[in-house]
């Protein structure tokens, strides 16, 4: 699916300083509400040698980088796989949409392998990230009328309703408006957002206010009938993982 964003990203991947484990696309991309000027938002996971972790010098655990190519600011942002491993064991659904999105820029067995264990981090708690994060971008639209931060807290709320439901990590808004019950205007939106990265949100505030209260209702709703385990059962495999992934280099 990355052949849908119409450039070869293989020389950016070459540039990095350490082995990438995989590197994919996030943010409005994978969200399924880019703009023509939206910024391309590459994440991932590296592997830093064993040297750099066994010495007293502290290691650089996430690389941050931001340029432009191909006419489009880009930003790369990867941590190293033993910090990658603890924010999945934190209830942290950022990271895990991260692992497995479709949008895949650089991929290896080890990224599978790290995939095939994100069920094992999954948790009811999970709810919690998506509600907290619903509550920040609300607040962003209501100080700014901005179109971005709405469709976000859509987005979130709706992701976590569904994996709530199903267990299933669904970043993309069009995807889940045909799996939850959304507001009708929804594509509405998300068509005015491909226009213009930066717009005023041309809606109802009381409307939109509402319809996000409503989801959060069922985001509750949704949580406490999960079949989400209280905690994750992955944390032995994930150890083994990293230990093993590290020595091999």
């Amino acid at each position: 699916m990355i052949d849908d964003l119409d450039m070869d990203l293989t020389p950016v991947i070459a540039e990095q300083p350490h082995p990438l484990l995989f590197a994919t696309v996030s943010g409005a991309h994978l969200y399924g509400f880019p703009s023509e000027d939206s910024d391309l938002d590459l994440r991932g996971a590296h592997l830093l040698p064993a040297a750099d972790l066994v010495g007293l010098r502290e290691p650089e655990e996430t690389r941050s980088r931001t340029w432009v190519r191909f006419g489009t600011e880009m930003d790369l942002v990867t941590h190293d796989v033993r910090k990658f491993a603890r924010l999945m064991l934190r209830r942290n659904g950022y990271v895990l949409e991260q692992l497995l999105s479709p949008l895949v820029a650089h991929t290896c067995e080890a990224h599978r392998e790290l995939a095939a264990l994100a069920p094992g981090v999954l948790t009811g708690h999970h709810a919690h990230h998506y509600r907290g994060f619903a509550v920040t971008q609300w607040r962003l639209f209501d100080k700014t009328g901005e179109l971005k931060p709405l469709l976000y807290t859509f987005r979130v709320l709706l992701t976590g309703i569904h994996l709530m439901r199903s267990g299933e990590v669904q970043a993309h808004l069009p995807t889940l408006l045909e799996q939850v019950d959304a507001p009708a205007y929804l594509p509405e939106l998300i068509a005015a957002k491909a226009e213009r990265e930066h717009g005023t949100a041309d809606v109802d505030h009381a409307r939109v206010e509402a319809d996000v209260e409503r989801l959060h209702a069922v985001l509750d709703e949704a949580q406490a009938a999960s079949a989400l385990p209280d905690a994750p059962s992955a944390h032995d495999a994930l150890h083994d993982f990293v230990v093993r992934v590290r020595l091999a280099g």
